[in-house]
């Protein structure tokens, strides 16, 4: 069983390394798919803020791991 549950771990490190960039990577397509649904949003202004959120949030994500080594 315990193969099992490594594999199944394993599995899912592949896809969320950092579960603090997964987490606020799903939060801002949420926030910006209500926003483009309910606030009427135009579409490609929707496209550049998942770009710009992506990246920041990538950012923030690659500087959070550097500190980390540094130490």
């Amino acid at each position: 069983m315990s193969v099992i549950r490594l594999v199944a771990r394993e599995f899912l490190g592949m896809f969320v390394d950092d579960g603090n960039l997964a987490l606020l990577a799903l939060v801002l397509v949420a926030a910006v798919a209500v926003a483009v649904k309910l606030l009427a949003l135009p579409p490609l202004l929707g496209g550049a803020l998942l770009l710009v959120g992506c990246l920041a949030i990538l950012l923030q994500s690659v500087r959070r791991a550097a500190r980390a080594v540094k130490r």
